[in-house]
């Protein structure tokens, strides 16, 4: 599996950002001046340990929280100086969220969370299309309390590409999984981005993932301490955690 290459123009751009908590009198420095670019179509995995400050970036990329300080820029917006209503605006046209617990509405099944979705997206594919992506055409019609923790979580990527969004933000997807199970989410994952082309970041702590991008990206302690890049794209099925 090849990766892909790196065109010039990047989706996302960000110069010196910072992140500063305020927990009573004592200042949390979540990020410490990240200088990233992220370009279209590319699968990247960030790695950290609990802390170091990926969470936070995924946030702000989705403009789900704002910098203290810095550059931010999605493509020709400005991300750090939007309002609520542009970031609102922002999420729900540009952005599909995974995160680690499948945010599922239990009295839905798999295709009606998926059409949550897609009837207020701007140019959706059809729900049964995004569940057939992700392997689970022949559960459409089935509850989230009859669907495995796996089976949650690739209904909750089916919704998020079912709105075709430019890029696909993924925070610890696997981490509620075991790892066989985990695997089928990657999987799903990178095909997702194969076959619609969106933009990818997926965050976690376990460095085994890392194969399966086309760049890794280390942060400690607020700050990118690494950055390489994958010669080939390793299938997920082929892990080995």
């Amino acid at each position: 599996m090849k990766a892909a290459s790196l065109p010039e123009t990047p989706v996302f751009h960000t110069t010196g950002l910072t992140k500063t908590y305020h927990q009573g009198e004592v200042e949390v420095h979540a990020l410490r001046g990240v200088d990233l670019d992220l370009y279209p179509g590319e699968l990247v995995v960030m790695l950290g340990a609990s802390g170091s400050g990926k969470s936070t970036l995924l946030n702000i990329l989705g403009g789900l929280d704002v910098p203290t300080s810095g550059e931010v820029r999605y493509l020709d917006t400005d991300l750090a100086r939007a309002t609520d209503k542009q970031l609102t605006r922002y999420r729900r046209d540009y952005v599909g969220f995974v995160f680690q617990f499948y945010n599922l509405i239990p009295s839905l099944t798999a295709r009606e969370n998926v059409v949550a979705v897609t009837e207020i997206a701007r140019n959706p594919m059809e729900p049964d299309a995004a569940l057939e992506l992700v392997g689970l055409a022949n559960r459409a019609d089935h509850f989230p309390a009859q669907l495995s923790g796996g089976e949650q979580q690739r209904v909750a990527i089916a919704r998020a590409i079912a709105k075709q969004p430019n890029v696909l933000l993924c925070d610890e997807p696997t981490g509620a999984l075991d790892s066989a199970t985990g695997i089928l989410v990657l999987a799903a994952l990178e095909k997702a981005n194969r076959e619609t082309g969106t933009t990818t970041v997926i965050i976690t702590h376990n460095a085994s993932i890392a194969q399966m991008a086309d760049r890794v990206i280390t942060l400690s302690d607020g700050q990118i301490s690494g950055e390489h890049r994958n010669p080939t794209r390793q299938d997920p099925r082929t892990l080995s955690w």
